[in-house]
């Protein structure tokens, strides 16, 4: 087991990374009283809920399971959560646990958020999506038909708890989904780890849980240092939104579920890097290793060809990188570096969002 730390003064938290971590006694000691409600979904609850229940005895355990999907993060089923916590009569000691992927964590956290203005939580991460990504950070919340995350809040878990062995049974489909927010990191922040990735992007798209422990905890530990700096997104947090902009708008279009959330952001980091490279700032050389990665992982990098560019524009006015009117996006000045701009030309934006439709009708013809 390998532990990172989430450093937040009164708010840190550990992360903890192993094989079998679930039915652990890692639970326990970050559950201040009795009661314990778990959300999980449909999927989740069959396979992993009992092992959870083992690291809890002697709690009061109750459970609210969720339809499974992206369509389900809404008002709707988050008040599934509240009507829960209130039938059973939990107070404000009581500890909500997370089981399951990112639908089931944020609306988890934004519930606990919520709940009698607010209870703890823990993480326990079911997805490679959500174990390196939004688990950690405390972005919680739930989507809106006009907007992806529009409704939540920044609320810290009090640990999160990432059980490698739990990836062998994802869908080859969800695995590449998690890899797109892994490779973000080394696009964003450290070059040689995405070197690294580009070694291992055959082992670890097969699977191999040594590998992805490794990955895990290169991309925990990177969010954990960014979180640390910005916690509240007012500077480098953004960088971790690379390729979100655009991604969250296919999700919106196409209806959220149809595309997964990381074949979206695979997608919309291609869209990034191809904007970056009309700034004159990534070379082709870049912007060809960064499709090559992406396709290895079994990543699309093509929008949908249904969306056309006046859409794209349309969906992305309402994104909460826009200020003041003004869109903002995660640009790439190389690879590790990155940067939050609105400094582009509406034109250089124009032809970006018009050559994945365009090279979508070639490769399609």
């Amino acid at each position: 087991m390998q532990k990172l730390t989430v450093a937040l003064a009164e708010r840190s938290y550990p992360i903890y990374i192993g094989s079998g971590l679930i039915s652990h006694s890692l639970l326990s000691p970050h559950i201040k009283a009795r009661q314990v409600m778990v959300v999980t979904n449909e999927t989740v609850a069959p396979l992993y809920l009992e092992q959870l229940k083992q690291g809890l005895v002697g709690h009061q355990v109750d459970v609210v399971t969720l339809p499974d999907g992206e369509q389900f993060k809404n008002l709707e089923h988050l008040d599934r959560i509240f009507t829960a916590l209130l039938s059973h009569r939990h107070n404000r000691t009581t500890t909500l646990i997370a089981l399951g992927g990112g639908v089931v964590g944020d609306m988890t956290g934004f519930a606990a958020a919520s709940y009698q203005r607010g209870v703890e939580f823990i993480q326990v991460p079911t997805t490679l999506l959500s174990q390196v990504d939004s688990s950690v950070g405390g972005k919680t919340g739930v989507n809106h038909p006009l907007g992806k995350n529009m409704i939540g809040a920044f609320y810290q878990p009090q640990a999160v708890i990432a059980d490698t062995s739990v990836l062998s049974s994802l869908p080859s489909r969800e695995l590449s989904a998690g890899l797109a927010e892994v490779i973000k990191y080394g696009l964003i922040y450290d070059p040689r780890f995405f070197e690294w990735l580009e070694q291992h992007m055959e082992g670890l798209r097969a699977g191999d849980e040594q590998l992805l422990a490794q990955a895990i905890h290169r991309s925990c530990e990177i969010k954990a240092e960014v979180v640390a700096e910005d916690e509240r997104e007012t500077g480098i947090r953004a960088w971790l939104n690379l390729g979100h902009t655009f991604g969250h708008a296919i999700e919106t279009e196409m209806g959220y579920g149809n595309w997964l959330h990381g074949e979206a952001v695979g997608a919309g980091t291609m869209m990034a890097a191809d904007l970056s490279m009309r700034l004159g700032w990534l070379k082709q050389q870049d912007v060809d290793r960064i499709r090559a990665i992406l396709v290895a992982a079994g990543l699309p990098v093509l929008p949908p060809d249904s969306m056309s560019a006046e859409r794209f524009c349309e969906l992305m006015s309402v994104d909460k990188k826009v200020l003041d009117g003004q869109l903002r996006l995660v640009l790439l000045k190389s690879i590790g570096e990155a940067t939050v701009t609105d400094q582009f030309p509406a034109a250089l934006l124009q032809q970006t969002l018009s050559a994945g439709k365009l090279l979508g009708q070639i490769t399609n013809t």
